[in-house]
């Protein structure tokens, strides 16, 4: 009895320490807890909450409007318009293929936009939105509206989409946008600009679409969407709207540009060249041409490969910016120019009469006037009328290749113009320092008088840009003022209703004596009267100056140029440089026709022609003209018998990134584009 009796106060005592246990371990659980409760109702709440607050709450961009591009008249060259899109989210897909499929029982999907969607898809974020289709109708936003119940993580939205309504016309100056690529990530990023660009996937690329990208783009707005636990939109709660970017007026007149351009694309005799057109008092660019063209809308949502290989393979390379970026000898509408600094330099009297036999003698060697001709004693307006090589080969010599260089690049030739387009190649205006640096053989290095000899007749080692004849043109058509080139002459902002020119005042003004301005006009005047253009210029109600050009493309070597018996690529460039009218001058005009022949009889009548349709007083809308390219019988109409350098190198500055656009379909590297015959001749 006693041993039962200990035996249950051992079991009770051993009962009441696993109670205790028991309540330290509840109590130490409920103290965890009542710690855990705390720590998340009070010492963390306003951490959690707005973690929980975000998670309720999604931020989604808006992209903003895009602003227009219109011409000086309010012509729409460029102009944004809502569109609807389907996109797919392919984190939120299992197989892309059936879905695609699925999708088509519902709406068209082309094989082209499948493979635009795929291309896209390869290099997208798998949580991003990926469009598939786009230019979705109201019929088909309704249709697919519908059915959306069957498709997780398609959806239908709308975005800004560009347009080009005058398809290729003056589309090298307008340029492109397209897909955002890493490159342009990169840039963003390192700008700091990377946030201006949510919602957004695409940039400038081209023309001014790329210069201007910041006052175009616009500025992104948000809106605070309050989501669903699936993830899915239930209201918005807050909203700040984008801001449109600037909308840009341009200096173009798209009647001038028009006519400008046909008479490059006439379809029975289509031509490669270039034309700029500039009002020298105010340095607005009112023409700018580079012919052939290209049509700017296939680039917007990618071009598919049998388009780029067409514009990329074409041996007259459509996708070059001729007026900036083609570079070439300018012949003879250089010898103003060169008059000039022998006068300013005191090199030559505008008296001074020089033997003209028909060729200037140097070395040993012969240079020879164009069709051989023999003009006898000449003086310098004689020279620029009759446009006697012997008397400038004269010139070289004296003056020099470094002090002409000096000279000439007041003007704008050997360096950039400042025109507001990307790529302005700087050419090359050449000195002997350029070809130290541009030779590697110490034995090319060295400059030769004989060299100076072609390069003051446009030829030799010179190889400039169009804009640069054209801006050398308005700045001595303006007695030396130089007004920066420009494309966009007014800025404006559609919230504030504000416009901003964007050149106001010369940049400098070039030191030249008036009695030499005189004797340079002077003979420019009577090029257009009694000189190598008197016959184009004949009957014009406005009096011209100008100066025809007739550039070489191979040494002739002694030889006759014979036209009939060369290849086309191989015929003489023809040039033209103007301004009108002489008192007072409202537009001055370069241009060139590649391998077009002689420039009084081809180059010189579309001069006439623009400066007849903008000196118009009844100036028409829609011109209808005809173009004036005929064959040249060029047997006595050619360049001057020069030494063309078998080897210039390119001015190193000149080396820029291409952009390569996005092409669509391609399974292998974008096709090499080979534009030197047409960039540096």
């Amino acid at each position: 009895m006693l041993a039962f009796g200990q035996k249950s106060s051992v079991n009770r005592r051993r009962i009441i320490i696993r109670v205790v246990i028991a309540s330290f371990f509840i109590l130490f659980c409920f103290g965890i807890l009542i710690y855990r409760l705390w720590d998340l109702q009070v010492a963390s709440y306003q951490g959690l909450s707005e973690r929980a607050e975000r998670n309720r709450l999604s931020l989604v961009p808006i992209s903003p409007r895009r602003g227009d591009i219109v011409d000086r008249n309010g012509v729409v060259l460029a102009r944004s318009y809502r569109d609807y899109t389907i996109e797919i989210v392919p984190a939120q897909i299992k197989d892309v293929n059936a879905l695609i499929e699925q999708l088509r029982e519902i709406i068209p999907i082309s094989d082209l936009e499948v493979r635009r969607f795929k291309r896209r898809l390869a290099g997208a974020h798998r949580f991003g939105s990926v469009i598939v289709r786009h230019n979705i109708t109201d019929e088909e936003a309704a249709l697919f509206a519908a059915h959306s119940y069957r498709f997780s993580g398609v959806s239908l939205k709308a975005r800004w989409v560009r347009e080009y309504p005058q398809g290729e016309s003056a589309a090298h100056l307008i340029g492109y946008i397209g897909r955002i690529s890493d490159k342009d990530k990169e840039y963003l990023e390192k700008e700091g600009l990377e946030g201006e660009y949510r919602g957004t996937d695409v940039i400038g690329k081209k023309g001014i679409e790329a210069s201007y990208e910041r006052q175009l783009h616009g500025k992104p707005g948000w809106e605070e969407v309050e989501i669903s636990a699936s993830g899915r939109p239930v209201r918005v709660l807050k909203r700040t709207d984008p801001i449109p970017g600037d909308n840009l007026r341009l200096s173009i007149d798209l009647g001038l540009q028009k006519m400008a351009e046909g008479l490059f694309n006439n379809p029975r005799s289509p031509q490669r060249g270039a034309l700029v057109a500039i009002e020298p008092k105010t340095g607005e660019v009112l023409a700018y041409v580079s012919a052939p063209s290209f049509d700017p809308n296939l680039f917007i949502d990618g071009i598919d490969v049998e388009n780029w290989r067409r514009l990329a393979d074409s041996e007259d390379a459509p996708l070059l910016d001729r007026p900036i970026s083609g570079t070439f000898p300018i012949g003879s509408t250089y010898k103003p120019f060169v008059a000039l600094a022998a006068l300013e330099l005191g090199v030559r009297s505008a008296e001074t009469r020089v033997p003209d036999p028909g060729y200037f003698e140097f070395g040993g060697q012969r240079f020879r006037n164009a069709g051989r001709a023999v003009y006898g004693p000449t003086n310098m307006h004689k020279a620029i009328v009759v446009s006697s090589d012997t008397y400038f080969f004269s010139l070289g010599p004296l003056l020099g290749v470094d002090r002409l260089h000096d000279f000439a690049i007041q003007f704008g030739f050997g360096k950039q113009t400042g025109v507001d387009l990307p790529g302005e190649k700087r050419g090359i205006l050449p000195s002997k320092e350029w070809k130290r640096k541009a030779f590697k053989d110490p034995k090319k290095q060295v400059w030769h008088t004989g060299e100076t000899i072609s390069v003051a007749v446009g030829q030799g080692y010179n190889a400039l840009t169009i804009m640069q004849l054209a801006q050398a043109t308005a700045v001595l058509a303006a007695n030396g003022v130089y007004m920066r080139p420009h494309i966009v002459n007014w800025l404006e902002n559609p919230i504030t209703r504000k416009a901003e020119q964007v050149v106001k005042s010369p940049e400098y003004t070039v030191p030249l004596k008036p009695e030499h301005l005189r004797v340079i006009k002077s003979a420019m005047t009577a090029v257009t009267r009694s000189g190598t253009a008197r016959s184009v210029f004949a009957g014009a109600n406005y009096v011209s100056a100008g100066k025809t050009g007739t550039a070489q493309v191979f040494s002739l070597k002694g030889s006759r140029y014979n036209a009939a018996a060369l290849n086309k690529r191989l015929h003489d460039h023809a040039l033209y440089m103007g301004f009108a009218p002489v008192d007072n001058p409202k537009i001055a005009v370069a241009l060139i026709v590649e391998n077009g022949g002689w420039g009084a009889r081809v180059a010189a009548p579309i001069a006439r022609k623009v400066f007849d349709y903008w000196l118009s007083p009844t100036r028409p809308i829609t011109p209808e003209y005809v173009s004036p390219f005929v064959d040249e019988d060029a047997e006595a109409e050619s360049s001057p018998d020069v030494e063309v350098p078998a080897e210039t190198p390119k001015n190193p500055e000149d080396n820029m990134s291409e952009v390569i656009p996005d092409i669509l379909g391609a399974t292998s590297d974008p096709p090499h584009r080979d534009n030197t015959s047409s960039e540096n001749r």
